[in-house]
């Protein structure tokens, strides 16, 4: 078998050895499933490349695509791949502001857009007298004046060099500057092949829950899971009762995932566990359970696995912290967590593995991959999975590399005494001290989450203060942000006291485990259901430090 240099020798490859296998389905609200084979997925991006050159497209030109993830948009990937067209993925969740500026600075041609009632409209964007075609009219069959050869014409055009440029993905611009990373069929490749050393080519059923706009999603969700013959599911809804049929119908083995997920899932385990009255036992039965071998803890919680259809047995988790009390509760159950760092300019970074999964790490780099911690604590790689640098933005692309070629992530971190890798938070975000000393807002929010707050920024309110703006998350039995506003004391109800008193306990909880320097000495709840967020779901620091310059915090008593 040829080595595989791009994507297409992916796809090649995976057709020619898992040909009439099930690869790509998506179950819709009505209950109605489209179903693809390998084979039949590999017609169909031939399908969209045709119809994307019958537009007047040329190699190199940009094509945006907005729609939900379905098999329709991930062979509108492999079609624009085949046309030599450069993808430029829209979120869901961007801004009408973020979406001009990525129109604007990748001087698109064309918009292939999603249908249906989960999919956007693109007057909402402005984006009405764009050239647009949907992902169903392209995948669709061959219109009847087709020529007869026309898949053998496809079959012979020129195709993509390692190095060309199919995908530029714009960072979420917290700064009002949109980057376009570059990322080359060399640069995704490398991060496949290092995957085979994360995740073993085992027997994979994928329920697809993260957006296909997302390079996580893309690598290891389609293009990783085809190329080891896996099941692909996709899901419309984002019902968890339909969620929960799908994952149970599919008999999922494997999910890739963010953090707020598996707690999604944990908590609805928790919830029915209290439900029938056998927290205790189920508690118990977990304390048990972590001594044993997986295979038995599957048997000891099998009622659990049936709702997962059972035969589930790994996350992959990567773009937030992860808490280690999350990660074991999931591992006691039997369900190994993997857990990934990583950047859409550096694909792979560092992960955990099946035999070296340590809570509260993110592992090492795969072979391929060099890390490196430098003076400051800046964690830096070098290596083929690294972008070719940001559109039209030498200046920009010089500056994420050290002079020695080593990128720049912004992270901080040092080594466990094993060498894997441990988290501190971002540079911009570190706090000084006045007597010198350097804060990690994430080390403070970390050690809140594990305390019971889910979600909170922490920022300096000024010089030595360290504070807490909390959002109250009902997963965890609280009220959602705006039940409770920070600062009102006199004439709250009996239920809003409580909260309150539950957040005090639980801040005074995570002091006890943080360092003098590190300890919040007031808190206030933030007034919406959410702090405002990028396309990418990270939090506006800026935003809520804006926010926090005029709202009185409640004190830490004690």
């Amino acid at each position: 078998m040829t080595e595989m240099q791009t994507l297409l020798d992916l796809l090649d490859q995976a057709v020619t050895r898992f040909g009439d296998r099930p690869a790509l389905s998506i179950r819709r609200d009505d209950g109605s499933r489209l179903a693809w084979t390998y084979r039949d997925f590999d017609h169909r991006t031939r399908m969209v490349a045709w119809r994307l050159r019958s537009l007047g497209l040329e190699p190199g030109d940009r094509v945006l695509t907005w729609s939900p993830s379905t098999p329709e948009l991930a062979a509108a990937y492999f079609g624009l791949m085949r046309a030599r067209l450069i993808a430029v993925p829209l979120d869901l969740r961007m801004s009408t502001d973020a979406i001009e500026g990525v129109v604007a600075a990748s001087g698109a041609r064309h918009l292939i857009l999603g249908t249906g009632r989960d999919a956007p409209d693109p007057r909402d964007a402005h984006l009405e007298n764009l050239p647009t075609t949907t992902v169903e009219t392209l995948a669709a069959n061959p219109d009847p004046g087709w020529p007869g050869d026309w898949e053998a014409q496809v079959s012979a055009w020129d195709r993509p060099r390692p190095e060309e440029i199919w995908e530029l993905i714009f960072t979420s611009g917290t700064t009002g500057t949109p980057k376009g990373v570059m990322l080359g069929h060399d640069n995704v490749t490398a991060s496949i092949r290092t995957f085979y050393e994360i995740v073993p080519r085992m027997e994979h059923r994928i329920v697809s829950l993260l957006p296909l706009s997302h390079l996580l999603e893309q690598a290891v969700g389609l293009f990783y899971a085809l190329s080891v013959g896996a099941d692909i599911l996709y899901v419309r809804s984002r019902n968890p009762r339909v969620i929960f049929d799908a994952l149970r119908e599919h008999r999922v083995t494997s999910l890739i995932v963010v953090p707020q997920v598996l707690d999604l899932f944990w908590s609805a385990i928790e919830r029915e566990v209290d439900k029938r009255g056998r927290t205790a036992s189920f508690t118990r039965l977990r304390a048990i359970g972590r001594h044993l071998p997986g295979w038995v803890r599957v048997r000891l919680f099998a009622s659990v696995h049936a709702q997962f259809g059972g035969h589930f047995r790994l996350f992959v988790s990567a773009g937030a912290f992860l808490p280690p009390a999350l990660q074991q509760g999931w591992e006691d159950l039997g369900v190994i967590v993997l857990q990934g760092y990583g950047s859409t300019e550096t694909g792979t970074g560092s992960c955990t593995t099946l035999d070296d999964h340590v809570p509260g790490t993110v592992g090492r780099p795969p072979a391929g991959i060099t890390m490196r911690i430098a003076e400051g604590g800046e964690i830096q790689f070098r290596g083929p999975t690294l972008f070719h640098g940001y559109w039209q933005a030498s200046g920009m692309t010089a500056e994420a590399f050290t002079p020695d070629g080593w990128y720049r992530t912004g992270d901080i971190g040092h080594l466990d005494d094993g060498g894997r890798l441990i988290l501190s938070g971002r540079i911009r975000d570190i706090i000084v001290l006045p007597n010198g000393l350097n804060v990690y807002p994430e080390d403070i929010e970390n050690a809140l989450r594990i305390a019971g707050i889910r979600d909170s920024v922490v920022l300096e309110s000024r010089p030595g203060r360290i504070e807490a703006i909390v959002l109250a998350p009902g997963t965890h039995g609280l009220p959602q942000g705006g039940d409770a506003p920070g600062g009102r004391v006199g004439g709250l109800a009996d239920d809003v006291l409580a909260v309150r008193d539950r957040i005090d306990a639980a801040v005074k909880a995570a002091n006890l485990t943080l360092g003098p320097q590190q300890r919040v000495s007031g808190w206030r709840l933030w007034p919406d259901e959410d702090f405002p967020r990028t396309h990418t779901l990270k939090v506006r620091r800026d935003r809520v430090r804006a926010w926090a310059t005029v709202e009185a915090p409640l004190p830490v008593d004690g």
